[in-house]
């Protein structure tokens, strides 16, 4: 059975007053709990403070810290304070960076805890967080117990006590808590949000999303994955990457701003592919011995969501079939469709229709000139340039620079982090007991009911400044 919210709190000693400065933010308060948890304060459509100059330390430069510090030199109006990787090699790699530049990032490594040092600088806003999946909620909670906002890489948490952790703290701290999730910033995702806000599909009835990616080598690569953290973490069976594809269409969905996702079903499929793999490299690779005899998630993963107000949602994640990358983008309303993945003519070009039939190519580039976001007008073409997984990383980056330094409420909040993130452990819940329905959180306690869908017209901000 899942653990309710009630059970949580009593194990988790979580309170209104939570754990004071300086404690870990992975301890339980010994304050006794209260009988149910009690929203402190509405982080959706929190205007926190304005930053002129945004100040960031970098914890985390693998494969996705290394590429957003080089997203971030082409933005003005930011200062690199600080860069944290375990491995002093990649925090040297990392400055290189940024030679040439006005930023002089001071360098943290060598020790596992070296990361505490840069949350705890006093000239520091921004901690930003590219780790292994199982460090992002211990910094983040300690980040923002540190008087810092916090952007967090996908998964936020992997657990349903550490996504109410993450809620708690950063409604008491009144510090923000993003998640990374970029999907939500490509082209066709935005322009689908922007449509579906100006009621061209109708009322969202359904919507699919997935992450469908052959990276089974990745997963056995040492010197990709550190400590073959990727490898460990897939020993669970659910869907362990849902946010790609579950973000965008939970914006579309208006999720925790108008509905909220009451329960889910889950289903896996056998190992066929990692298990074999991985207890054929133990029998000579010293390093795999540990993942000889275990188990490990099935290939494919399909969970169905029921929200509130009586909608569905379908997800799916395969990571270790040799098939073409999808992320299953579907949007169907009363009015009409959308859908990217397989693609179709140029690239990255979905498809949409109100009718049995799809729209013509023509008939695409008048709704794309239409109902094209204002984001995308204004820096679009710069974030193809400057790139990250086609431009949507570098959007994501601009547009979470530009609402802290305009005191704008972000575009993904806690609740947000804490509602996508908890997919995965649910799921895992429900594959191990015959796909059971298993309960869905509530992170905004209620506030789902009268929070605003996110504005994504931008007629505030908009005032950070690209460079060349």
């Amino acid at each position: 059975m899942p653990m309710r919210k009630r059970e949580f709190l009593k194990l988790s000693g979580i309170t209104v007053l939570g754990s004071s400065l300086g404690t870990p933010a992975t301890q339980a308060s010994s304050t006794p709990p209260l009988p149910t948890y009690q929203q402190q304060f509405n982080m959706s459509g929190y205007r926190a403070p304005k930053i002129d100059t945004v100040r960031i330390g970098y914890i985390g430069l693998g494969n996705r810290g290394s590429g957003a510090i080089k997203r971030i030199v082409h933005l003005a109006n930011v200062d690199v304070k600080a860069l944290c990787d375990i491995r002093p090699e990649q925090a040297a790699a990392a400055a290189r960076t940024f030679e040439g530049t006005p930023h002089k990032p001071k360098l943290y490594s060598g020790t596992a805890e070296a990361w505490k040092q840069v949350c705890e600088r006093p000239d520091i806003d921004l901690i930003y967080i590219c780790t292994p999946w199982s460090l992002h909620a211990p910094m983040a909670l300690y980040a923002m117990e540190q008087g810092k906002h916090v952007a967090v890489e996908i998964p936020a948490a992997t657990t349903e006590a550490d996504c109410w952790k993450l809620v708690e703290t950063s409604e008491r701290t009144r510090k923000h808590c993003m998640m990374l999730e970029n999907c939500c910033y490509d082209f066709f995702e935005l322009l689908t949000l922007n449509m579906a806000r100006q009621g061209y599909f109708g009322e969202i009835v359904h919507a699919e999303g997935a992450y469908l990616h052959d990276i089974i080598d990745s997963f056995f690569d040492k010197a990709k994955r550190y400590d073959l953290w990727r490898l460990r973490e897939n020993q669970r069976n659910g869907n362990l990457y849902p946010t790609h594809g579950l973000g965008p269409i939970a914006q579309i969905m208006d999720i925790n701003r108008g509905d909220k996702m009451d329960y889910l079903v889950s289903v896996s499929s056998q190992d066929f592919m990692l298990a074999p793999r991985a207890h054929a490299l133990a029998t000579t690779d010293p390093d795999f011995r540990e993942f000889a005899g275990k188990t490990f998630r099935g290939n494919m993963n399909t969970t169905t969501i029921k929200t509130a107000k009586g909608k569905t949602m379908m997800l799916q994640h395969d990571v270790s079939s040799p098939r073409p990358y999808s992320r299953l983008h579907l949007v169907s309303g009363t009015k009409g469709i959308a859908q990217k993945y397989p693609l179709e003519g140029e690239e990255g070009r979905g498809r949409i229709s109100q009718s049995h039939e799809w729209i013509s190519d023509e008939e695409y580039k008048a709704l794309e000139q239409k109902y094209q976001p204002e984001i995308v007008k204004r820096i679009g073409e710069m974030a193809k340039q400057v790139g990250g997984h086609g431009g949507m990383d570098f959007l994501m980056d601009w547009r979470l620079i530009d609402c802290l330094r305009n005191g704008l409420p972000l575009d993904q909040d806690v609740y947000d982090a804490a509602a996508w993130s908890v997919i995965a452990p649910l799921t895992e819940q429900s594959v191990a007991n015959r796909s059971s329905s298993v309960d869905i959180p509530d992170f905004t306690n209620g506030a789902w009911k009268v929070n605003r869908p996110i504005d994504i017209s931008m007629t505030e901000g908009g005032n950070t400044k690209v460079k060349s």
